[in-house]
């Protein structure tokens, strides 16, 4: 019987047909689909005992990208660049906390893992071009790259989860964030930077399986095997 993945949505203002909206980007649902796992799109609300619910009906969590957590969750005055989801903020960081306690797969992506470092007590840089200039593009699409194509390579930590399940010391990846991990949480352990220093990558290596990281292996794992694997890790560690 396959697993269920609780996959995190954000929110999204009213258009044009005056609905307001949750939603999630199709490709988390195929890679977590493709992997073996069942999706299942949690809800943003702010009613704790629904959330507590959710997790009750999940096997593992899948935290997903997005808009910026409000600095204020960590302690930082805004930033000009930020746009932020106040309602994903106060759902999705208990969620998290609670996730953690009992010891449940998470599997984090760009936001994830800073929404994960967040809610374990980390903070942020608020946007690399200011702050951490680097010729590195972090902002790929912002360059006309494609969201499935590679932009640049990291350096995996060996003796980590990561590192066993990509089988190589470098691998290449795609970049879609102005913000990354900036003081990292203590129960996260670095497990991969891009040739600037960028994390790209933390786990928690006493949990069964927390990993998470800043790239979007949901794009590119259709045709790149250390992505698939991810998932693939990730859904297995459900069993």
């Amino acid at each position: 019987m396959a697993r269920i993945v609780g996959i995190t949505c954000g929110t999204l203002v009213a258009g044009d047909d005056h609905v307001a909206k949750q939603a999630v980007n199709r490709a988390y649902v195929r890679a977590i689909q493709q992997a073996g796992g069942l999706p299942l799109l949690l809800p943003v609300t702010g009613d704790e005992e629904a959330l507590r619910s959710c997790l009750d009906a999940i096997d593992g969590l899948l935290l997903t990208g997005g808009v910026d957590i409000a600095p204020a969750r960590y302690g930082r005055p805004p930033h000009p660049t930020e746009e932020v989801d106040l309602d994903r903020d106060a759902a999705e960081l208990p969620l998290i906390e609670e996730a953690i306690r009992r010891d449940m797969p998470i599997l984090g992506i760009c936001r994830g893992v800073q929404a994960l470092n967040v809610a374990l007590g980390g903070t942020l840089y608020q946007d690399l071009p200011t702050e951490l200039p680097s010729r590195i593009r972090h902002q790929q699409t912002k360059a006309g790259i494609a969201r499935d194509a590679f932009s640049h390579s990291v350096t995996i930590e060996p003796r980590s989860r990561l590192r066993a399940i990509a089988g190589a010391d470098s691998i290449q990846t795609n970049s879609m964030h102005h913000q990354a991990l900036r003081d990292v949480a203590e129960a996260l352990r670095v497990t991969a930077r891009a040739e600037d220093g960028v994390i790209e990558a933390a786990e928690a290596p006493d949990a069964r399986f927390v990993v998470a990281v800043q790239f979007h292996p949901e794009e590119t794992a259709a045709h790149d095997e250390v992505s698939r694997r991810l998932f693939e890790d990730f859904v297995a560690s459900l069993r």
